[in-house]
């Protein structure tokens, strides 16, 4: 064991000898596995870091252990045919249904009801075009996740009595209320005045779309205001994660109820979740990854190649040193292993450099864009995998020659 040890510390150390011998060989021979490495760790960071930042943005549109129920949902893979058929076929969802669905789904933990409505603002001679403007239940807050920065959510009571307030996002604050505090202040919409009672706090963007761009009022309010309460969307959230799709098939069971749908019967509604789209994101990435990286690994075979000529030029060179071994007793098995080791060191050296790049590129884009780069342990892995594999499997040639020269001949060549 001892002497089975002591051969791959010294056939390690004579490797690193024969790469720092020839240093600047050696970095123009890694070059393919280092942009292959660094290739292969920056894909697989743009991919995860788009996907993370996605299912953030979502959450933060959805809530958690969310679902909606509205009369058409994009939640899956759905052709132009199916989508016109839903449009045909669906009913709207009206304020009936969400005094059913709060009835009778006993899983859900809240039920609530939105519509949404876009506007230009005008106040004190500014505009904002194309602002959300969203009546809600009072609820809607908790189901949304709603964080309040100054003042509070819509109340219960002012829902009941269509009270003239809103709650103003971040966007609306800083074009309207820049130079003081907006709580108490009054804006118009639709020429009706709101006092505004919160502001929420500031959510960032999405795929280039402010989420800050909202305004909150009473359903009862909205309804006043745009004179229309034909189709809602409907709200329930889960009490945990684990719960969101047994309450989401107990909310499909109870509103096939009230629509007194039968046997096999489509549904005339729809039902999305975060969890559903997260699904799609998932798989969406992992298609992209399955098509990017093997692209990206062309340049690792490149430097596989590359490898093999390094390699079997140092066994052209070395041609006496591996004469000499032989001479004194060392097997083929033994030279065979101190080339595919070389190979192979020479390869995760290019790994690790290749790692370090890719990790400082990713920082750098972090930092000067918004562009989120996430390296995963994963990608991380698979990329020094694949690094010394491929030195490995690209180093077997040159090894087998150095295992197979005749010590007489290989002597003679000094």
């Amino acid at each position: 064991m001892r002497s089975f040890v002591s051969f791959y510390l010294d056939a390690t150390n004579m490797a690193l000898q024969a790469i720092g011998a020839h240093k600047l060989r050696a970095f123009l021979t890694l070059l393919g596995i280092i942009i292959g490495v660094a290739s292969v760790v920056l894909v697989g960071a743009a991919l995860s870091g788009l996907n993370a930042y996605v299912l953030e943005r979502i959450s933060l549109l959805l809530g958690s252990n969310k679902f909606v129920v509205a009369r058409v949902a994009y939640a899956g893979k759905i052709t132009q045919e199916e989508l016109e058929e839903m449009y045909r076929r669906n009913k709207d969802i009206k304020w009936e249904d969400y005094e059913w669905l709060k009835r009778y789904c006993t899983l859900c933990v809240e039920v609530g009801v939105s519509d949404e409505a876009r506007v230009d603002l005008r106040h004190n001679g500014r505009e904002l075009l194309g602002v959300r403007v969203n009546g809600v239940t009072a609820n809607m807050g908790e189901i949304w996740d709603k964080k309040i920065s100054e003042g509070r959510f819509i109340a219960p009571h002012e829902v009941e009595h269509a009270a003239l307030v809103c709650v103003i996002g971040a966007d609306v604050v800083e074009k309207f209320f820049s130079d003081r505090d907006p709580i108490g202040e009054t804006i118009k919409v639709r020429d009706m005045p709101l006092r505004i009672v919160g502001v929420e706090e500031k959510r960032g963007s999405f795929l280039g779309g402010t989420l800050d761009n909202y305004v909150y009022l009473p359903l009862t309010t909205f309804e006043r205001i745009f004179n229309r309460r034909y189709n809602v969307l409907l709200h329930g959230k889960a009490a945990s994660r684990e719960m969101l799709e047994t309450t989401i098939e107990e909310a499909r069971l109870v509103m096939r109820n009230r629509r007194r749908l039968v046997g096999n019967q489509p549904d005339n509604f729809a039902i999305a979740s975060a969890e559903q789209i997260n699904a799609q994101v998932d798989q969406f990435a992992t298609t992209i990854t399955a098509v990017a990286v093997p692209i990206t690994l062309v340049s690792l075979i490149v430097g596989g190649i590359v490898i093999m000529n390094m390699m079997l030029i140092s066994v052209t060179e070395r041609t006496f040193e591996i004469g000499l071994r032989k001479a004194v007793g060392a097997r083929r098995k033994q030279i065979l292993l101190q080339f595919l080791i070389e190979s192979s060191l020479l390869s995760s050296v290019g790994g690790v450099i290749g790692l370090l790049l890719a990790a400082s590129i990713s920082w750098g884009l972090s930092v000067a864009t918004t562009t989120p780069m996430l390296i995963t342990v994963s990608y991380v892995l698979l990329a020094l995998l694949l690094s010394s594999s491929i030195g490995m499997l690209f180093g077997i040639y040159p090894a087998y020659r150095a295992s197979r020269l005749d010590p007489v001949v290989a002597l003679t060549r000094n």
